[in-house]
Formats: C-alpha cells, structure tokens, sequence
C-alpha cells in the first residue's frame, strides 16, 4: 500500500482517541482570552492531495492562530518582496525562547522569521501603504491559503497589542539597528491583527497542505503561492518553527511545523499532507503536548517523517 493510500484509509478516530489521554500541560496566560481555555478541547484534521478534508474531535472550534501564522506572513513578504529570500531576516535557529529580545549581533537582523523579531519585521514587509492597507493583505492571503474567507478577532488583536511590552523592546531594537522601516507601533498593530485571525484545526490543515502541495490550494486549486516561495517557507518551518524545541522535533517527527501559544500546530508533509491541530494545554517550549504527541504519531504511522529511507 502507498502512502496516499495509508493516508486515505488512516483511523483518525483511533488515533484521536489515543492522543486524547495526555492531560499534561498548562495553557498560555500571556492573553487573557487564552487562560479560560478548555483544556480538554482536541481537534485534528488532514487534508490530502485531493482536497479530502477529514476531521475528528473539536476540529471545527475557533481560535486565535497566534504564531503559527509566521510561515504564512513570511511567504506572503516574500511574494512581496519579489523574491525567495529576504536580506531584512536571517534564517538560522536560535535555540531559545520565542520573545527573546536578541538580533544577530553582527547585523542587527532578526535571526529568522519564526521568532518574534523576524515575525514583526515580515509582517512590516508585506504590501501596503499602511497598517491598515497591510493588515488586509495578510487577511487576504490567509483567506486564500485557507480556501475561505478569515476574520480577525479584535478582542484578542487589542489584548496582543496591549501587551506587548517584550514586542515593542524588539521593534525599538531593530528601528535603532535600521532595519525596521516603520515606526515601532505600526509594526506590532500588523503582527497583533495577524496573530488574533480565527482559524481552526481544518482550517490549518488546508493552509498546512497548501504548503505541502506547492502553493496550490487543494480544496480550491487556486495557485496561492510561487513554488520557490513555498520551498524557502517550508525550509525555515522545519528548522526554526518549533521554537528551542525545533531540533527535538524535526529528530522525531521530520516535517516543516509551526505551533502557536493558542494550542494550534500546523504541520506540512511535503507532496502527501497538511495536518492541523489544535489543543490548548502547552509544553515548557510552547507547543501544544497533544498537537506534537499527534504529529509524532502520524509521521510514525504513516512514515511522513522526511529522512525515512525505509
């Protein structure tokens, strides 16, 4: 049997169920809309090559995406810019938490577009003549990479903006180094609105397979994102976007992911798979215990991790 066949024909139920018993973790109190979080929700979702979309648990609950939308923003800056890389950003993981108020020592760059920093400076990056006109961008693109149309939730936009302190100290940092190049509070304003777009686990999971196929929606097949975008954006996900918990990640379950503080984690298997999950208990590094114990088993299951030669 191949692997779009065992895809096809994989007990999401079984899995869920399994996966479901974890009750360890805490969730995020960093925005109060994310401490009364239902711990017990857990949704997952997959969409395959066909745009077969199937889901089990609380997969169509809402949330804030939060940092999981960074590879979406860095490829829509990316489009942008014109070009598959951005000199503005570097792209090298940096093992440590995600606010971590540091930029490359030599160049005053960000370290990669998956930590605060770099998420901030793409977000200044994409299209627009203002926060306004670029917050519409992004909304747009996000909407185009989910096959339907995206709100922001302003109650969780004005919560990110108003406490961003660790945010506002990154964006004066990079504005005295010369490399953000709009003033501090338009950049967070973007980043803020980005982080409180509502999705869901199907939701990610179309996004995630929109990657994994390329750029081209599966559900839609509308071409959302140019191939060599797509190749940079999955690269930086894979080494840099499970935060200081990148390496372990990649060492087990070996596909490009993203996760935010929310409890989603969107994951791509390049040419098979887009994954979404959405679990709000996190792990010491931020990620979601039950999005990764999910991932990590579907990769073993299916054998989507990227270095099986079996």
């Amino acid at each position: 049997m191949d692997i779009d066949e065992r895809i096809r024909t994989f007990d999401l139920d079984r899995l869920h169920a399994s996966v479901a018993e974890s009750h360890d973790g805490e969730v995020d109190r960093s925005v109060p809309e994310h401490a009364d979080a239902d711990t017990g929700l857990f949704g997952l979702a997959v969409c395959d090559r066909s745009g077969e979309l199937r889901s089990v648990g609380d997969a169509d609950v809402t949330f804030p995406v939060q940092s999981a939308v960074k590879p979406f923003v860095y490829a829509l800056a990316l489009v942008d810019a014109g070009a598959s890389d951005l000199d503005e950003i570097g792209i090298e993981p940096t093992g440590e938490a995600f606010d971590a108020v540091r930029l490359e020592s030599d160049t005053g760059r960000p370290p990669n577009p998956m930590v605060n920093a770099g998420a901030l400076l793409t977000a200044s990056l994409v299209a627009g003549g203002s926060a306004q006109e670029r917050s519409d961008r992004i909304l747009q693109g996000l909407s185009a990479l989910a096959g339907r149309e995206l709100r922001v939730d302003d109650e969780v936009s004005r919560s990110e903006h108003l406490s961003g302190d660790r945010n506002r100290a990154l964006g004066h940092l990079m504005h005295s180094a010369g490399t953000l190049h709009v003033e501090v509070e338009e950049a967070i304003e973007v980043y803020a609105r980005a982080c409180a777009v509502s999705v869901s686990a199907e939701t990610l999971a179309v996004m995630g397979a929109t990657l994994a196929f390329g750029g081209r929606n599966p559900m839609t097949g509308d071409r959302v994102l140019p191939v060599e975008v797509v190749r940079s954006t999955l690269s930086v996900m894979a080494t840099c976007g499970m935060y200081d918990g990148s390496g372990r990640w990649m060492h087990r379950v070996g596909m490009p992911a993203k996760s935010g503080v929310a409890g989603g984690v969107v994951a791509s298997a390049p040419r098979h798979l887009g994954i979404g999950v959405y679990s709000p208990p996190l792990d010491e590094r931020g990620n979601s215990v039950r999005g990764v114990l999910a991932c990590e088993r579907l990769a073993d299951d299916l054998g989507l991790h990227a270095f099986t030669v079996a």
